[in-house]
């Protein structure tokens, strides 16, 4: 069972989508947060799996709840669920560690099978965004030269193909059937990439890859 808090400060968005989440037989809402102090708190005492996370919020917001939340459970993954898209807010949460963002007006399936994911360690975004959340993330916020030349040595050209798909948005199982290789043997080269580059999830090292300058 896959547990999730659900961080937003409108009563009525909370409540909307613990009706989604408790109908599926896989995922559980073990508590809800208004504010982002007290998404801290609640994640800390009831260690989900899952915060899905909203940015703007009264008192603390979500970016500082979901660097808090990062910093001090890194097992614990972050799902940006918000309504705005391209601003300073959703940079300032990929920054802080979120593994996956979507926007407020999703579809059900959408919204469950991404918790799925962050679940799981792989990270998602809204494929609406992807690209242009990606790109310019990585044009504000370059890696430093020496990180990114260092690190770009030891990468196979497999594990380069691998991150031009993943930054574009694939799923293992869409990279898999482009490389015509098999999904545990992307999962293979996507657990060797988060190694060799420090990230914790397929977003972030896309992230990684793209201010690197790896993949244009």
């Amino acid at each position: 069972m896959i547990r999730v808090l659900i961080a937003d400060d409108q009563a009525i968005v909370r409540a909307g989508l613990t009706v989604v989440l408790e109908a599926e037989t896989d995922l559980t809402v073990v508590g809800q947060a208004a504010d982002g102090y007290e998404a801290a708190r609640l994640a800390a005492e009831l260690q989900p799996d899952v915060v899905c996370m909203d940015i703007r919020m009264p008192g603390r917001d979500g970016i500082q709840a979901t660097r808090d939340i990062v910093a001090e459970h890194p097992h614990i993954g972050v799902l940006v669920v918000t309504t705005f898209d391209l601003d300073d807010y959703v940079f300032g949460a990929l920054e802080a560690g979120a593994a996956g963002f979507l926007l407020k007006g999703s579809d059900e399936t959408t919204i469950t099978q991404a918790i799925r994911s962050v679940a799981a360690g792989d990270g998602t975004l809204d494929q609406r965004l992807t690209r242009r959340v990606l790109t310019e993330f990585a044009q504000r916020r370059p890696a430093p030269e020496a990180q990114r030349t260092n690190i770009a040595e030891h990468l196979t050209p497999r594990e380069i193909e691998i991150l031009v798909l993943l930054s574009q948005g694939h799923s293992n199982k869409e990279i898999a059937a482009q490389l015509f290789i098999e999904p545990t043997t992307v999962k293979y080269h996507l657990a060797s990439l988060l190694t060799k580059t420090g990230t914790r999830d397929r977003l972030q090292v896309a992230l990684w890859a793209l201010r690197s300058g790896i993949v244009q």
